[in-house]
């Protein structure tokens, strides 16, 4: 009888399960997050806009190595560009990324 009850409550936390293809992506997105360089852009990014020579600045890193994480950043879609004329300037994509950013940094800080 137990036993039936257990699997009544599997049946229900499997439907709510993420699908498989979620999965994968949100594992994507953690290996894209699990990078210090990448984290260090995301929080420069967060007060604002800036160009890859001004993120290279900040953090003591070669613009090529910027502009590299930089498409590896646009490709998992947390940070947007827009071009003004020849410079461009990056930003975060969303609402969502500064979340994740402030949710982890509030976790490991607890």
């Amino acid at each position: 009888m137990a036993h039936e009850h257990l699997k009544a409550d599997i049946n229900a936390i499997d439907s709510k399960m993420p699908v498989e293809e979620e999965v994968l992506d949100l594992s994507e997105l953690f290996k894209v997050l699990g990078d210090p360089t990448r984290i260090r852009i995301l929080c420069a990014l967060k007060n604002g806009e800036l160009g890859v020579s001004d993120i290279a600045a900040l953090l003591g890193v070669t613009q090529s190595g910027i502009s590299h994480q930089l498409r590896v950043l646009k490709q998992a879609r947390l940070v947007k560009y827009r071009r003004e004329g020849k410079a461009v300037y990056y930003s975060v994509s969303d609402d969502h990324v500064h979340t994740i950013m402030s949710m982890g940094l509030e976790h490991i800080n607890e």
